[in-house]
């Protein structure tokens, strides 16, 4: 009797488990009901959103090599001293500083036998690399102010040194200066 009472009972949370199980797949059911808007939403406005979102946002493409060699390209050598900025330092070293007609330019400043700043540029871009320290930057349009060297070949060229910059040059040579951090190239080119 006992036995026929258990397996009565046994059936009995059998068949609650199962009227409880199918109320909640039932309840999962009506939950993927309710946010299927959602999900449509979801394939339709952000899914696109995102993929142009990672293709609008493009990084600077790198600069390609100058090949000073190539016809066009004007090439001056000559001594510079470098005040750092923000510091007591001044290095002295090699500037080659190279210019073509379409307007591309190449400062190399290095303490023999190793550059310590390499800038590129072309009319709408720009790279600088500071071997030392390992580290690069890149941008389109007009160098930051931060980077002089970037600004040396156009003053050089005739263009106006940026708002509150000093510029001096000579038969003996040349001076540029931002005075708001105290950075400055002074120098002159082998004849």
């Amino acid at each position: 009797m006992k036995f026929l009472q258990k397996i009565e009972f046994n059936e009995k949370t059998q068949k609650r488990k199962d009227a409880s199980s199918a109320k909640i797949e039932s309840l999962q059911i009506q939950n993927l009901c309710a946010f299927a808007p959602l999900r449509l939403c979801v394939k339709i406005f952000l899914i696109p959103l995102l993929l142009f979102a990672t293709v609008g946002c493009r990084t600077v493409k790198p600069l390609p090599q100058f090949n000073l060699s190539e016809p066009g390209w004007k090439v001056r050598n000559g001594q510079a001293v470098w005040h750092v900025p923000q510091g007591k330092t001044e290095i002295a070293g090699d500037l080659v500083l190279a210019t073509n007609p379409r307007g591309d330019t190449f400062v190399q400043f290095s303490k023999s036998p190793f550059p310590l700043v390499i800038a590129r540029a072309t009319p709408n871009q720009w790279h600088v690399e500071f071997p030392p320290q390992n580290k690069n930057y890149s941008g389109r349009g007009k160098p930051p102010l931060r980077l002089i060297w970037l600004w040396l070949p156009r003053v050089l060229s005739g263009e106006p040194p940026p708002k509150n910059w000093k510029w001096h040059s000579d038969q003996s040579g040349f001076r540029l200066e931002n005075p708001s951090n105290g950075e400055s190239v002074e120098g002159f080119f082998n004849q």
